[in-house]
């Protein structure tokens, strides 16, 4: 269990929350929920101690698996090792127990610590630390060839994996994961899940995607209004009380600010008349019902909506034997497909499969996508009638010039457009007022997200190439991007590991597999029933 009291914190006139008091109960999986900049993260390192509040207490157990957002702090270490870290008195007892055996020679005073040492390693299930932490990393796609390598030969993805694994070590009494899907592919989305599930201790997670919350937690703390709101539920399920309740509240003030403005008329009327009495209860009633100033929601949605400018021809893409081959091996080796106008194409599978590198061989003759240093070994690409691509890249940072304004920057996509379309759609993305001065160098990984999403608002393709666009947004930015791509009218390839997306917008996949592409015509509901 963990205990907050009275906590609060705030950057200069900013409050993040204010006087906070709540109980995250042992057996509950808590979804710490609210918009970027809201202080899910802040309030998370105050829970596991790495941040002082500014006011109040927190009592919290004795052990505490926390998911560790730097990649390279332990690059020197073995990846089997830095699991093993994920409990620090166990580490601690190996550490020192190496050392001394380690001496040239041991005094009666190293006996007696190593006898206490091995207590400490047999009571953390210390000998069978290295097979525990195997599992772990099997079940998070680290093959075994790989436990031995030092963390610092890990591609990033990898390395997220084996931190997450960290976490999940040593049977710890609270689980913090702060976007603990970041970075992996649905399967080990699906596994985390699993593993959560069974979990019976307290956990804490901060996630942006909205299926992995409505699967695995049981209540949802949500940071708005300057304060830190506990809902019984999923994501969903929060979202629906959060409406219910401020339409109540909305409602209840609008009847006190009604009936107080007609106690208000009739002081007016007869404060200097005969009716003094009843003109002094009405001043008093006016005192009672006086209406809560409401705090605002923190909360900003976007309004996506992807147009064509004109429809493409009816054979949008047609590809024959494609072929890329790294070294000895074969990551795309001949597939061949056709797609159609209006079908909405997702692309799973694995981390490192091949999904991007098929969308560059799809790219590699259209004018201006084409990524330089990328070839094709073999195979032919053959866009259709009035092919119009928008691409949105999975690095989408490179892609925006620094030494622009965010307007100026979206302006040259269209020179023609008024600059009141400009700053409309720069509005729609939460770019607002000044916003559009800002710098596109000093942009966040969101801002630069938004921005792409602007540029493919303003020219209307009629194809949309979109390599996991919902790394840097959160759950409002991602449901209205699920929206948008429901409702447009053109032809969609999506990566994406996020399972509502899947779900929800695709009518065709492209699954790959150590034995190739599989292209399943149908929604993700029936593949999923294939292959039960």
């Amino acid at each position: 269990m963990i205990s907050v009291n009275n906590v609060t914190m705030r950057y200069g006139s900013k409050v993040l929350f204010e006087d906070v008091t709540t109980t995250f109960t042992s057996g509950r999986r808590y979804g710490l929920t609210g918009p970027n900049g809201a202080g899910k993260s802040t309030f998370m390192k105050i829970l596991t101690g790495e941040l002082d509040a500014q006011k109040g207490t927190v009592v919290r157990p004795r052990k505490m698996g926390v998911l560790r957002q730097d990649q390279f702090a332990f690059d020197a270490y073995r990846v089997i090792d830095t699991v093993i870290m994920g409990n620090k008195p166990l580490w601690a007892a190996l550490e020192e127990r190496d050392r001394l055996y380690g001496k040239s020679e041991m005094s009666d005073e190293d006996g007696m610590r190593l006898g206490e040492l091995e207590g400490v390693i047999g009571d953390e299930d210390g000998y069978t630390a290295e097979s525990d932490a195997a599992v772990l990393l099997q079940g998070l796609d680290i093959p075994d060839e790989l436990h031995e390598r030092k963390m610092g030969e890990l591609q990033g993805g990898q390395k997220v994996r084996v931190l997450l694994a960290q976490a999940l070590f040593g049977k710890p009494e609270a689980l913090m994961l702060d976007e603990p899907t970041n970075y992996l592919d649905l399967d080990s989305i699906h596994w985390l899940q699993d593993f959560l599930l069974g979990y019976d201790g307290t956990l804490l997670a901060i996630s942006h995607d909205r299926h992995f919350l409505n699967s695995v937690t049981t209540h949802t703390a949500d940071i708005d209004y300057q304060t830190i709101i506990t809902y019984t539920g999923g994501y969903d399920d929060m979202v629906l009380a959060k409406t219910q309740i401020r339409s109540r509240l909305e409602a209840e003030n609008a009847q006190r600010e009604k009936k107080i403005a007609q106690l208000n008329e009739f002081i007016a009327r007869f404060s200097a008349g005969t009716r003094s009495s009843q003109v002094t209860s009405r001043r008093k009633e006016v005192e009672r019902l006086q209406t809560n100033e409401l705090a605002r929601s923190n909360i900003q949605r976007p309004y996506i909506r992807f147009d064509q400018l004109r429809p493409s021809g009816k054979h949008v893409l047609e590809f024959k034997h494609l072929m890329k081959i790294y070294g000895e091996h074969k990551v795309i080796d001949g597939f061949t497909a056709n797609v159609l106008r209006g079908e909405k194409i997702c692309l799973m599978g694995r981390n490192g499969a091949g999904k991007t590198t098929l969308l560059k061989c799809l790219l590699q003759n259209y004018p201006g996508l084409a990524d330089s240093g990328f070839t094709l070994d073999s195979g032919s690409v053959f866009w259709g009638h009035e092919a119009q691509v928008g691409y949105f890249p999975q690095d989408v940072g490179s892609t925006i010039e620094h030494g622009l304004t965010v307007a100026e920057w979206l302006h040259q996509w269209n020179p023609a457009a008024h600059i009141e379309d400009i700053r409309g759609i720069l509005g729609q993305m939460l770019f607002s007022g000044e916003e559009g001065a800002k710098p596109t160098e000093a942009l966040s990984g969101g801002e630069q997200a938004r921005l792409a999403f602007c540029k493919l608002i303003l020219t209307k393709p009629n194809i949309l190439i979109l390599d996991e666009p919902t790394n840097h947004l959160d759950l409002e930015a991602i449901n209205a991007l699920n929206i948008a791509l429901q409702r447009y009218e053109g032809t969609v390839l999506l990566v994406t590991h996020d399972h509502d997306l899947i779900d929800e917008v695709a009518t065709r996949l492209w699954h790959f597999t150590s034995d190739g592409i599989e292209d399943f015509q149908g929604p993700y509901e029936e593949w999923k029933g294939k292959h039960a």
